[in-house]
C-alpha cells in the first residue's frame, strides 16, 4: 500500500479519535459515555502541554510523559506527529486540498512555496515559553516581586487544546438535537476561531501550521537532529529535471526540489508521490541536494519574542487580580488549585466543560480577564441546575490537574472527611433589592426549598406585611366567616393561603383569606374575634418567609440562583467568598469557618 494511503488512514484515525473523545466526555456508565476512555490522551500526547507545565509548575503531571514519547519519536523521524497526528492539521489539509481543486497547477505551486513569514511561529513559541518561565528564569533577579510569576497560556494556541476546544464547545452543540441543545458561552468567539484557521488553510494550505503553531515549531526544532530524513537520494544533480511537482503539493512548504527546509517538512510523502524521476526519498541520510536544518532566526527577533512574553504577563496582573483586587464574581468549579496555581496549569481545552452533566461549567471570554480568556467558570443560570452536590465529573478529566481529581466523600464532606466538612466553590447573597419578598410584598421560597444541603444553607424569617393599596379597606357587613369590604378596585388573587386580614387589633389577630368574591371575602375564623365589624377599619397583610443564608452551610452550589424565579440578574447569587480553595478569600475574617487545606 502507498505510504500517502497509509498517511490518510492514519490521519482519519486520529481525526475521529478526538471526535469520538469529544462524544464520551458524557457523564453516564453507557458504552458511549464516560467510563474509563482515556478521553485525554491525545492532550497528553502533546509535548507542548507538558513542557509548559514544567516551567509553570516545575512538576512533571504523569499522564504528560506521553509528550516525551512524541517528543523521542520526532527526534527519531522527524515531524510526524503534524502530518500523521494532528486533527487540527488533517482538518487545514482538507479544508486546502479542497480549495485547491478549484486553483489552477501554477496557483497551487504558488501557495505551497515557503515563505519568509513561517518564523514567526518560532517567536510566538519563544513567547509564551517565556511567559510560562519567567518566574523560573528571573525570580533570582528580582526574588519576592508580586507580578513576577508564571503563566500558562500556550492552550491559546497550541492546536490540540484548539481542536478539543472547538469541537466540544462549538461542533457538538450546533450538533445536538433541539430539544437537549447544549447552552455554551462565547461561541462567537471560540467558533469564529476555529473558523478563521480553516478558511486561512483555504486562501494558503496548512496556513496556521506553517506561521502559527507554536506546537509544529516545538516539533520542528526537536526534528533538526532526527536520524531519518526526506529529501534527495541520488548523488547527481543531473537527475533532477527541474519538474517542481514536488512542490506543488507540500504540506509544510519545505521546498523539496532545492535545500529541503527541514524543520518544516511534517512527513507528507507528497513529494515522493509525484516525483516522476523516484529520486526523493525518506532514510538516514541528509537530502543530497543539501538541507536547512531549523529556522533561520535573527538575534533581534528572538530577544523581542522573549522579552514581549516577559512582559505582557506583568502587565495583565498590574491590576493584582490574585491579590486585592480579585473578582468575587468569578467562581471557579470544585477541587480547582488556588488562582495562581490554576493559571499556570489550565490549557484551556474544554475537557471540564464538555463532561459538566448540568452545563453550568461555561468558557470564561472576559469574565476572567485576558489571562483567563477559555478558562472554566461557572454561570448557575446556565444549564439545566447548579453545581450538582454529588457530581466529582470535571477533576477526573483534567488532563493537568488544574482541577484535582476529587473523590466523592472529599467533595461531600463525609466519612474520613467529615471533619474538614465539604468541598466550597462559594456563598449565595441575597439582593434584598430584587428578592421577592423582601422588595416585592410577594411570597416566595423558591431558594429554601431548593437547597440541597442538610441542614440547609438557606432559612427563612416569617413576617406579616400589610399589602400596598389595601391596608385601609372598610368593612360594610359580616355574614358568618365572611367579610364584605368597600373595596375600590377588584383587588388580585389573595385566597393561596399566604394572605391574612387584620382589623383593629394588628396582625396578632389576623385571619387568612380562604375565598374571595365581588367585595367579599371569606376567613378562616370568626370575624368578631379580630374585630371586623361594620364600619370598622381592616388591613390586608401578607406572610412572608424572608431568606437568609447560612455561611457555615453555604457550599456556593448555585442551585438557588439557577431557581431564583426573578429572571435577569437573579435575586440571589453566588460568589467566590469563603471558597475552600483559598483562605484569602474566607467570608468571615476570625469566624472559625472550616477551611480545608489544599
Amino acid at each position: 500500500m502507498r505510504l500517502v494511503i497509509v498517511r490518510r488512514i492514519c490521519q482519519g484515525f486520529f481525526l475521529l479519535l478526538l471526535v469520538a473523545s469529544c462524544f464520551v466526555t458524557t457523564v453516564g456508565d453507557g458504552w458511549f459515555e464516560l467510563r474509563g476512555w482515556p478521553v485525554s490522551w491525545l492532550l497528553e500526547l502533546d509535548p507542548l502541554v507538558g513542557l509548559a507545565t514544567v516551567l509553570t509548575t516545575g512538576t512533571l503531571y504523569k499522564g504528560l510523559l506521553w509528550g516525551a514519547v512524541t517528543l523521542a519519536l520526532t527526534a527519531l523521524l522527524g515531524r510526524f506527529f503534524c502530518g500523521w497526528l494532528c486533527p487540527l492539521g488533517t482538518l487545514q489539509q482538507m479544508t486546502g486540498a479542497w480549495a485547491d481543486r478549484h486553483r489552477r497547477p501554477k496557483a497551487r505551486g504558488v501557495g505551497r512555496k515557503n515563505h519568509p513569514g513561517q518564523r514567526i511561529k518560532y517567536l510566538i513559541l519563544i513567547g509564551l515559553l517565556t511567559m510560562a518561565g519567567v518566574e523560573l528564569i528571573f525570580g533570582v533577579v528580582l526574588p519576592g516581586n508580586r507580578l513576577l510569576v508564571s503563566g500558562l497560556q500556550t492552550g491559546l494556541l497550541d492546536p490540540i487544546p484548539l481542536v478539543y476546544r472547538s469541537v466540544s464547545l462549538v461542533v457538538i452543540p450546533l450538533l445536538s438535537p433541539g430539544g437537549n441543545a447544549i447552552v455554551v458561552t462565547g461561541g462567537l468567539l471560540t467558533g469564529g476561531v476555529f473558523i478563521l484557521v480553516l478558511a486561512l488553510s483555504a486562501l494558503r494550505p496548512r496556513f496556521y501550521c506553517r506561521y502559527v503553531c507554536p506546537l509544529g515549531a516545538l516539533l520542528g526544532l526537536t526534528a533538526r537532529w532526527s536520524v531519518f530524513r526526506m529529501g534527495r537520494r541520488d548523488f547527481g544533480i543531473e537527475a533532477c529535471t527541474g519538474c517542481g511537482r514536488c512542490d506543488h503539493h507540500c504540506e509544510g512548504a519545505c521546498a523539496p526540489a532545492g535545500k529541503i527546509l527541514w524543520a518544516e517538512c511534517v512527513l507528507c510523502y507528497n513529494c515522493r508521490e509525484d516525483c516522476p524521476e523516484g529520486i526523493l526519498g525518506y532514510g538516514a541520510r541528509p537530502s543530497a541536494a543539501g538541507e536547512v536544518p531549523g529556522p533561520d532566526l535573527n538575534r533581534r527577533a528572538v530577544i523581542t519574542a522573549g522579552a514581549g512574553g516577559a512582559i505582557l504577563l506583568p502587565l495583565a496582573r498590574l491590576g493584582d487580580p490574585l491579590g486585592v483586587g480579585w473578582r468575587p464574581d468569578l467562581v471557579r468549579p470544585p477541587g480547582t488549585l488556588t488562582e495562581s496555581k490554576f493559571l499556570n496549569r489550565c490549557i484551556k481545552c474544554g475537557q471540564c466543560i464538555r463532561v459538566c452533566p448540568t452545563g453550568v461549567i461555561q468558557p470564561a471570554v472576559w469574565e476572567a480577564g485576558v489571562e483567563g480568556l477559555w478558562t472554566p467558570r461557572l454561570d448557575f443560570r446556565l444549564g439545566s441546575s447548579g453545581c450538582q452536590h454529588n457530581c466529582i465529573a470535571c477533576g477526573h478529566v483534567c488532563p493537568t490537574s488544574a482541577i484535582r481529581p476529587l473523590a466523592l466523600d472529599e467533595r461531600m464532606g463525609t466519612a474520613t472527611f467529615a471533619d474538614a466538612g465539604p468541598i466550597r466553590i462559594g456563598t449565595a447573597f441575597v439582593d434584598r433589592g430584587r428578592c421577592l419578598p423582601w422588595a416585592m410584598g410577594t411570597p416566595c421560597i423558591v431558594c429554601q426549598e431548593n437547597c440541597p444541603v442538610s441542614p440547609k444553607a438557606i432559612t427563612t424569617r416569617t413576617v406579616l406585611a400589610p399589602v400596598a393599596g389595601l391596608d385601609r379597606l372598610t368593612v360594610t357587613r359580616t355574614q358568618g366567616q365572611a367579610v364584605y369590604l368597600d373595596l375600590p378596585q377588584t383587588p388580585r388573587p389573595l385566597a393561596g393561603g399566604d394572605y391574612y386580614l387584620a382589623g383593629p387589633k394588628g396582625p396578632d389577630t389576623a385571619l387568612r383569606i380562604t375565598g374571595l368574591g365581588a367585595g367579599r371575602m371569606a376567613l378562616s375564623g370568626d370575624p368578631a374575634v379580630a374585630a371586623l365589624g361594620r364600619g370598622r377599619t381592616a388591613a390586608v397583610h401578607v406572610k412572608l418567609q424572608q431568606p437568609f443564608v447560612d455561611p457555615h452551610q453555604c457550599i456556593g452550589c448555585g442551585v438557588c440562583q439557577h431557581e431564583c424565579p426573578v429572571r435577569g440578574r437573579a435575586a440571589i447569587r453566588i460568589t467566590s467568598e469563603n471558597e475552600t480553595r483559598s483562605r484569602a478569600h474566607a467570608l468571615l475574617a476570625g469566624a472559625g469557618l472550616p477551611q480545608k487545606k489544599e
